[in-house]
């Protein structure tokens, strides 16, 4: 049976003192971006760094404490790991924690340092997900599962509270879809209280079951890819999520590609100067890409803000080119005195950046009596990175 809005309520006084209510942040950037007023709803900066100890706490301060002292198992790609280790150490309860081999470090580390016991096993979340019920059924530990359950999704739904204190004529709600509870936490508070509001869903395109769900067409399996938005990467949807929330509440689901992320988690940085994981990212490049009516205010859910710092290089080099920021450009020159010289004073007279510079004399096609430099550079536009080439060839070069 779906919950309803009291059972949030109750949730709310639960754990409000193990949680924080996370800020309501004003986005001038984002509103010029999406041409209506948004705001950021920064989850990103709750504890443990997404909204996931919300639903944790909320289960298992419900649980009994004989089902605590069996102990904690868990699934997760990270987020709801950390949620289940904060809230089970804090509760006196231990916690084990299955995770994909593919875990960024970051997220495994956090998990441990808050108390867990973290076990690597499959390559998908679905493989962690399944080894995670074994362990119950082996030593009958107590399984936290991180959305198909009632209390989880009371838990996340609490943050839907705080955006109709924080926003109470919100017109829009833009959120993440993974498995699917905070969603549907988040659109029961909220169309209980405003039911003109808009709720719009976000799926990683490396697994988009539950948008193929909602648009009627069969269930796809998912590309085997890796993903920057690990946080939502399910295999195999939630008919449960679906048929019991997603289907009745949510207005409508996109999805959107890595290279969208990358861009989005460049924009906070850049713009909002607030840290997002791909998996929270996703709503503003869903947000700008849709073509959804916003309403005159909307609410952007930024659901988490754990991101490998060994990954951020490389989404801001990714994100950077998307907008025609940042260029990778190879010229083949003659391997002489001087000429070294007048790349870089071309460069500089067209007011571009070096960041970082290459030579490779044995790259295919490059004669004895040359070399291919390679140049990241950043730039204005592709306009910029046109006069770059130009000016280049004018010295001898060729692109």
């Amino acid at each position: 049976m779906p919950i309803r809005i009291e059972d949030i309520e109750a949730a709310r006084k639960r754990i409000g003192p193990y949680i924080k209510t996370t800020p309501m942040g004003e986005s001038r950037s984002s509103s010029e971006r999406l041409n209506t007023e948004t705001l950021l709803k920064l989850e990103n900066q709750q504890l443990t760094g997404s909204f996931k100890v919300r639903g944790s706490f909320n289960k298992m301060l419900c649980l009994s404490k004989d089902e605590l002292n069996k102990g904690i198992v868990a699934s997760s790609a990270g987020n709801h790991a950390q949620g289940v280790a904060h809230a089970a150490t804090t509760l006196g309860a231990k916690a084990r924690v299955v995770m994909p081999e593919t875990s960024p470090l970051v997220k495994v580390m956090a998990t441990q340092r808050y108390g867990a016991e973290v076990i690597l096993k499959g390559r998908i979340y679905d493989e962690s997900y399944a080894y995670a019920r074994e362990l119950e059924a082996e030593h009958g530990y107590t399984f936290v599962h991180p959305y198909e359950d009632p209390l989880i999704i009371a838990g996340q739904g609490t943050l839907g509270l705080e955006i109709m204190e924080q926003l109470p004529d919100v017109d829009s709600v833009v959120i993440p879809i993974g498995g699917g509870g905070l969603i549907s936490g988040v659109a029961t508070a909220v169309k209980a209280l405003r039911p003109s509001c808009k709720i719009y869903g976000v799926v990683s395109s490396a697994s988009p079951g539950m948008q193929q769900m909602f648009d009627g067409g069969p269930v796809e399996p998912p590309s085997p890819a890796l993903t920057i938005a690990d946080g939502i990467s399910v295999k195999k949807p939630s008919k449960v999520m679906y048929d019991d929330y997603i289907s009745k509440l949510v207005d409508d689901i996109i999805d959107v590609t890595d290279e969208e992320i990358a861009e989005s988690i460049v924009f906070f940085l850049e713009r909002a100067k607030t840290v997002v994981e791909g998996s929270g990212a996703v709503v503003m490049a869903a947000a700008e890409k849709a073509g959804w009516n916003l309403g005159k205010k909307c609410c952007l859910v930024l659901s988490g803000g754990n991101i490998d710092l060994n990954l951020i290089s490389k989404v801001i080099e990714r994100g950077m080119s998307k907008r025609g920021r940042l260029i990778r450009l190879t010229v083949i020159v003659p391997d002489r005195p001087g000429t070294m010289m007048k790349l870089t004073n071309a460069i500089a007279e067209k007011g571009a950046n070096i960041l970082d510079v290459k030579h490779d004399r044995v790259r295919q096609g490059v004669k004895l009596s040359e070399t291919a430099i390679e140049f990241l550079l950043e730039i204005r536009s592709e306009q910029h990175a046109a006069e770059l080439q130009d000016a280049f060839r004018a010295l001898g070069g060729r692109i």
